[in-house]
């Protein structure tokens, strides 16, 4: 997935600014600041972060509670985007369930695949991406062998 294209697809601009303030998204000005010099997966999980913000109409507010909320939403919507439960499971397999080697190999930042791993409900039979309470409300299932 290209977060450049998303970004501008959405009308966003994006810029890195230096600061206090690191990293961010301004809905009033339809822009994402960005630190400087972040590279790589974790460039890309912090541009996701701030698209899935403006994506979930998320406001700045000086509410504990709220922000914390719009915070875990954003992550949460995050991960959907940027693992699928095929990769993780490979991910998973391959490097022994190893937060940081899964993540290298997911493109990731480790912070991620810790959201992503939280959102899992494994029982003996399956293992359920994103369950909700009542009888098929799930994201996604998974048999397990």
């Amino acid at each position: 997935m290209d977060v450049w294209n998303l970004a501008a697809d959405l009308g966003l601009t994006v810029r890195e600014r230096r600061g206090i303030h690191r990293s961010g998204y301004a809905p009033s000005s339809n822009h994402i600041d960005l630190t400087p010099g972040m590279r790589g997966r974790i460039l890309r999980g912090v541009m996701c972060h701030e698209i899935a913000h403006h994506v979930l109409g998320h406001r700045p507010t000086d509410f504990g509670l709220i922000r914390k909320r719009q915070e875990s939403a954003a992550h949460i919507c995050v991960t959907h985007t940027l693992i699928t439960p095929e990769t993780y499971a490979e991910a998973e397999h391959h490097r022994d369930g190893h937060i940081t080697s899964m993540a290298i190999d997911l493109n990731v930042p480790d912070e991620l695949v810790v959201v992503y791993r939280s959102i899992l409900l494994r029982t003996d039979r399956a293992v359920y991406v994103d369950p909700r309470m009542g009888a098929g409300q799930f994201a996604h299932r998974v048999e397990v062998a």
